[in-house]
C-alpha cells in the first residue's frame, strides 16, 4: 500500500485508514501540532548545515494516524530499525490511546527509547509510564521541546539521539529564543536598529519564530523595504503578556514610523483604555493570517472564518487598527525528501501582501504631502430616498456639513477656498471623462470582473451617464478638493433594492466614476455620512480579493467616513470592505416622546413593585399579579409573546424593559451638521494629516452612552466590558425561560444540571445573550453603569421572586471566549461565590456546594482538542472523546482569574455534570 501525503486536517476529516509511505529511519517525531514538526524539521536541516548532522528522522502528523489501521500501518512500515520515537501530545493517553499502546507495545520488544511527552507544560505520570527512559531525561526534552525554536528542537533531537544509543555532536547557538526582541528576515534576532533604519515595524507573535513559521512575516517585511521603507519585525508572546507594553513603548519610542503593522491577534487595550501601540502616532495596520487554506478563501463569501474574523479584524478595531487585508494562508509545502515529510504551515500570499502594502503606502503619500498640496474627493450618496432627495446621509445634513467641513479645511491651509453653497452647484454641475480614457482603464481590471460588468449592463455607451462620448459626473470643484455625488449604481427604479444587495455589479456609469477618481491624483478620499454603495459592492464580506468590486474601485485610496455614533453595524461594512477610518458624529437632537396614557397606571405599578421588592414580599407578590393584569388588559403579554406560565422573573422584566423603552423613545428634530460635536472636526483633521485617529465606541449618547462622547474618533463594535447588553440580557432571560419549561413539559421536573458551552465568536454576534441565559439560569443579574453601559457586577435574584430552584450551572468557555470575555468567567465565579454564601435550602440553591464551576482550556491553547478522537464511532472511541474533550476543558477559571487545574475531586464533578446534557435520554451522569 502506498499513498501520497494527506493535507487532511480539523473535523472534516475522515476515518479512512491512511499510508503515509514514509520508509524506517533512526529516529521519528510525531505531534498534532504544525509548530512542533516545523521546529523540529528546522532543527535537524540546522544541524547538517552546520556539519554536525543528526541521525535520519521522519515527522509525522498525529492527524494522519487516527485510525488504527493507520497506526497499524506506520508501525510495520516505517518503524522498524527505528531506535529513538518522541511524541507530544496534549490531552493525555486518551487523546491517542491506540497509537500510545502500540507504540509502547513496539518499544518494549524492540528495546528502543521512547518519550512520550505532555504538550500543555504540564508533568503527566501515565505518559512518563508509557515511555522507556528515566523521568530526568524526559524531563530534559520536555523542557526543550517546551522552548520552541530550531535550537532547542535540534538539542531535543540530540538527547533523543543519544538516548537511544546514537551518535550527536554538542548543540551550538542559545536554546532559548527571548521573549520579546527585533528581527530581520535574513539574520533573525537582531539588536534594535537605528530610528533611521525601521520606518516601519511589524509585530508578529514569538511562536511563529520559534515554529520557523515566519513566511508571511519575512514576505511582510520585504515588500515593505521593496518600495523603499526600512523596515523591522518585533516579535512578543503576545501584546497583552506582562511587561510586553512597557517593553514595547520602550523599543518604539523616539521613532518617527510611517507605519505599524500588527499580524497578532485581538485587542491590546488594557483596562486603562490605552494600548501599548498608541504612542506611535502612525496608522496601525492590522493584517489577517488565516487558518484557511488559500483554496477555501477563493471560494467563500464570507472570507474569513467566524474566529479569525473575531480575532483578527474585530477586537483589533477596539483599538483603532485599520484592517489591511489577509496575507496569508495555511497549507502543506512541498514534501521534504530527507524527512519524508510536508509541513503545515502559514503561507505568504504575494498578492495580497502587495495589495495590503499598496494600501498602506497611500496612507504614506497622504500623510508626506502638505496640506496646501493634497487633492482630495468629497463624495455624497444617492442614498434610496425620495428623487428629490441628493446627498441624503442618516441622521446628517451632509451638504451643509460639506460646506462646513471645506470651511474648516480652508483654515487648516487645504487649497480649498469659500464659495457658494454646495447644493445648488451639485444639482447644476457636471465633470466629465472620455469614454476612450474609461476602456482603458478598464482594461486594468481583473477580466472576471470586466466580463461580469459586460454580462449585466452591455455597451458602457449605452449607460445613461455616457453622453456624447463621455460620462458625465455630478462634480464640482472646490479647488484643490473635488466635491461629487455618488452615482447610482443600479437602475434608479429598484435602487431600493440595490442598495444593499452584495450580489448586483455595478453599472458601468458607477465603475467609471471610481476610475476617474483614481486618475485624479487624489491623496484621500471623504465619504460624508451614512451610507455609500462602494463598501456594499459584490464580493466577500471581509479579507477581499483583487476580484471584489470594493477593491477594485477603492484601490489604495485612502477613506476618511464620517459616520453615525450609532450605527457600528455598517460602519463595519465601511471599516472591513474598503479600509475607511469611520468618524463617528452625533445624532440628530431628540424631542422627547411621551408615554401613552393607557400606560401610565402600569408604570405607577411598576414603580410601586420596585419600592417594594425586598421590603414587604405580601405587597411584593399583589403588584406582581395587579402587573401582569394591568399589561393583559393593554395587550402587553401578546405583543410581548408572554405565556401565562411565565415566571414574575421574567414577566416583570419584560414588561419593565417594555414601559422604559416606551417611556425613553424619542424622535429626531432636525439634522446634525458636521463638526457641530465636540472632537468631530480634530478627528477629520487628524485622519487626514495620515496619523493615528484614536478608537471610540459606538452607541446613541440619547440613551445615556456616554462614553460615546467626544465624537471624531475612529468607531468601533464591540466594546466586551459592555457584554451583556441590556437587550441581550432581556433575550437570555426569554431563552432561560424557555429552556426550563420545555424541560419541565418533557420531563416534569427541573433540569438538575447545565453545562452551557459559550464560544467568543457567538458572544460577540449576540452581545452576550448565551451568557445572560446562564446568569438567569443561577438566579443572577448583571448590573450596568448607567452612562457608559459597561457591566459593573451582578445581582442576585431572591427564590421567591424566581419562583423555582436556582438551577446548577456549569460554563465551558473557550478559548477565545476566555481571552475576550475573561471578565464574564470571572464574574460568573463570584456570583456563585456570592450564593454558596446563602441561607436557603440546598434544595433550592445547588451552589451551597462549593465547586469551580467555569473550565476552559490551557491558557494558550483553543478549541476542543478533539481532532484525534472525533472519528471512531466505537464505545471505546466515544470514551476516548470524552476524555479528550475533558482534559482540553479542565482548567478552572476562578474569580479573580486565576487558571488551574482544580483538584481531582472538582474534575470528577465536572465530569458527572458534563455528562448531563450529552446523555440527554439517560438520567445516570455516569453513562
Amino acid at each position: 500500500m502506498h499513498v501520497v501525503f494527506r493535507e487532511s486536517h480539523g473535523l472534516e476529516e475522515t476515518e479512512v485508514p491512511t499510508d503515509l509511505g514514509q520508509r524506517p529511519a533512526d529516529l521519528v517525531a510525531l505531534s498534532f501540532s504544525d509548530s512542533d514538526l516545523g521546529a523540529f524539521a528546522a532543527g535537524w536541516h540546522r544541524a547538517r548545515a552546520g556539519g554536525q548532522a543528526l541521525p535520519s528522522l521522519r515527522l509525522a502528523n498525529l492527524v494522519a494516524l487516527r485510525h488504527p489501521v493507520s497506526v497499524d500501518t506506520y508501525v510495520a512500515r516505517t518503524l522498524p530499525g527505528v531506535r529513538g520515537i518522541l511524541v507530544r501530545l496534549i490531552g493525555g493517553t486518551g487523546y491517542w490511546p491506540y497509537g500510545i499502546a502500540s507504540l509502547q507495545d513496539h518499544a518494549r520488544r524492540t528495546g528502543i527509547a521512547l518519550a512520550v511527552l505532555p504538550a500543555d507544560g504540564r508533568e503527566d505520570a501515565a505518559l512518563d509510564a508509557a515511555s522507556t527512559l528515566p523521568v530526568s531525561t524526559l524531563r530534559r526534552l520536555q523542557a526543550l521541546c517546551d522552548a520552541g525554536g530550531a535550537v532547542a528542537a535540534q538539542a531535543a533531537l540530540a538527547q533523543l539521539s543519544l538516548a537511544a544509543g546514537l551518535f550527536a555532536g554538542p548543540v551550538a547557538g542559545a536554546k532559548a529564543v527571548p521573549e520579546c526582541g527585533w528581527y530581520d528576515p535574513d539574520r533573525g534576532v537582531v539588536p534594535p536598529p537605528l530610528p533611521d533604519q525601521a520606518r516601519s515595524v511589524v509585530l508578529f507573535y514569538r511562536s511563529y519564530l520559534t515554529a520557523a513559521d515566519t513566511g508571511p512575516v519575512d514576505a511582510l517585511i520585504r515588500t515593505i523595504r521593496a518600495r523603499g521603507q526600512g523596515c523591522f519585525g518585533l516579535f512578543v508572546p503576545s501584546l497583552k503578556a506582562p511587561g510586553v507594553g512597557d517593553w514595547l513603548r520602550l523599543s518604539l519610542s523616539g521613532r518617527n514610523l510611517a507605519s505599524l503593522w500588527n499580524a497578532t491577534a485581538f485587542s491590546a487595550r488594557g483596562e486603562d483604555g490605552a494600548s501599548p501601540l498608541d504612542p506611535c502616532g502612525c496608522p496601525v495596520f492590522q493584517v489577517a493570517l488565516s487558518t484557511a487554506r488559500r483554496r477555501d478563501w477563493a471560494g467563500s463569501e464570507r472570507g474569513l472564518s467566524p474566529a479569525d474574523l473575531a480575532m483578527h479584524v474585530v477586537l483589533p478595531e477596539v483599538d483603532g487598527r485599520l484592517f489591511a487585508g489577509v496575507v496569508s494562508f495555511k497549507s502543506p509545502g512541498r514534501r521534504d525528501p530527507d524527512l519524508e515529510f510536508s509541513r503545515f504551515s502559514h503561507r505568504a500570499d504575494p498578492g495580497r501582501i502587495e495589495a495590503a502594502v499598496a494600501r498602506a503606502e497611500g496612507w504614506r503619500r497622504l500623510a508626506e504631502a502638505p496640506c496646501a498640496a493634497r487633492r482630495l474627493a468629497m463624495i455624497l450618496s444617492t442614498y434610496p430616498g425620495r428623487p428629490d432627495q441628493i446627498a441624503h446621509a442618516v441622521g446628517l445634513d451632509a451638504p451643509a456639513s460639506a460646506d462646513r467641513v471645506l470651511a474648516a479645511l480652508h483654515d487648516a491651509g487645504y487649497g480649498t477656498a469659500p464659495a457658494a453653497p454646495l447644493a445648488a452647484a451639485l444639482l447644476s454641475e457636471t465633470l466629465s471623462w472620455p469614454l476612450a480614457d474609461y476602456t482603458r482603464a478598464l482594461a486594468a481590471l481583473p477580466l472576471a470582473l470586466r466580463e461580469a460588468l459586460a454580462a449585466a449592463w452591455g455597451d458602457p455607451g449605452a449607460d445613461p451617464a455616457c453622453r456624447g462620448g463621455a460620462f458625465h459626473f455630478a462634480a464640482t470643484w472646490r479647488g484643490r478638493v473635488l466635491v461629487a455625488l455618488q452615482p447610482e449604481r443600479g437602475d434608479p427604479a429598484s435602487r431600493g433594492g440595490d442598495y444593499h444587495d452584495l450580489t448586483r455589479t455595478p453599472r458601468h456609469g458607477y465603475v467609471a466614476f471610481y476610475l476617474w477618481l483614481r486618475a485624479q491624483g487624489l491623496q484621500a478620499a471623504i465619504h460624508m455620512g451614512a451610507h455609500g454603495t462602494l463598501e456594499w459592492l459584490p464580493g466577500k464580506s471581509v479579507a477581499l480579493s483583487e476580484t471584489c468590486w470594493p477593491e477594485a474601485l477603492a484601490g489604495d485610496l485612502p477613506f476618511v467616513y464620517p459616520f453615525i455614533v450609532n450605527d457600528p453595524g455598517e460602519a463595519a461594512q465601511a471599516k472591513r470592505r474598503i479600509g475607511a477610518v469611520t468618524l463617528g458624529h452625533l445624532p440628530p437632537p431628540l424631542a422627547q416622546a411621551r408615554l401613552p396614557e393607557a400606560l401610565e397606571g402600569l408604570e405607577r405599578l411598576l414603580d410601586e413593585y420596585s419600592t417594594a421588592d425586598g421590603l414587604d414580599p405580601g405587597r411584593r407578590s399583589r403588584l406582581i399579579a395587579a402587573i401582569r393584569d394591568a399589561a393583559a388588559a393593554q395587550g402587553l403579554d401578546r405583543d410581548l409573546g408572554l405565556p401565562e406560565a411565565a415566571s414574575p422573573a421574567e414577566a416583570i422584566t419584560r414588561i419593565d424593559r417594555f414601559v422604559c423603552d416606551l417611556k425613553d423613545s424619542r424622535f429626531g428634530d432636525g439634522l446634525h451638521i458636521y463638526g457641530a460635536g465636540e472632537g468631530e472636526m480634530a478627528g477629520l483633521l487628524t485622519a487626514l494629516d495620515g496619523r493615528f485617529v484614536p478608537p471610540g465606541p459606538s452607541g446613541s449618547p440619547h440613551r445615556g452612552r456616554a462614553d460615546v462622547l467626544p465624537t471624531g474618533r475612529n468607531l468601533y463594535s464591540v466594546d466586551p466590558r459592555a457584554v451583556p447588553t441590556r437587550g441581550a440580557h432581556a433575550q437570555g432571560v426569554k431563552l432561560a425561560e424557555e429552556l426550563l419549561r420545555r424541560h419541565l413539559q418533557d420531563h416534569g421536573d427541573w433540569p438538575r444540571g447545565l453545562v452551557v458551552d459559550l464560544w467568543g465568536s457567538a458572544s460577540m454576534r449576540t452581545a452576550g445573550e448565551e451568557f445572560a441565559m446562564a446568569l438567569h439560569l443561577a438566579g443572577l443579574a448583571p448590573t450596568w453603569d448607567a452612562q457608559s453601559s459597561r457591566v459593573t457586577g451582578l445581582e442576585i435574584v431572591p427564590l421567591a421572586l424566581l419562583g423555582r430552584p436556582r438551577i446548577d450551572v456549569t460554563l465551558r468557555v473557550s478559548g477565545l471566549f476566555r481571552d475576550v470575555f475573561g471578565s464574564l468567567a470571572q464574574m460568573f465565579e463570584m456570583g456563585a461565590d456570592a450564593l454558596a454564601g446563602r441561607d436557603e435550602a440546598e434544595g433550592g440553591n445547588p451552589y451551597r456546594q462549593r465547586a469551580p464551576r467555569v473550565f476552559g482550556p490551557r491558557p494558550g491553547h483553543y478549541g476542543l482538542g478533539m481532532a484525534g478522537a472525533l472519528e471512531d464511532y466505537s464505545a471505546g472511541g466515544r470514551l476516548a472523546a470524552g476524555e479528550a474533550w475533558l482534559s482540553s476543558s479542565s482548567w478552572a477559571i476562578d474569580a479573580q482569574g486565576g487558571i488551574a487545574r482544580p483538584a481531582p475531586r472538582w474534575k470528577r464533578g465536572y465530569a458527572e455534570r458534563t455528562a448531563l446534557p450529552i446523555c440527554r435520554t439517560c438520567p445516570k451522569p455516569t453513562c
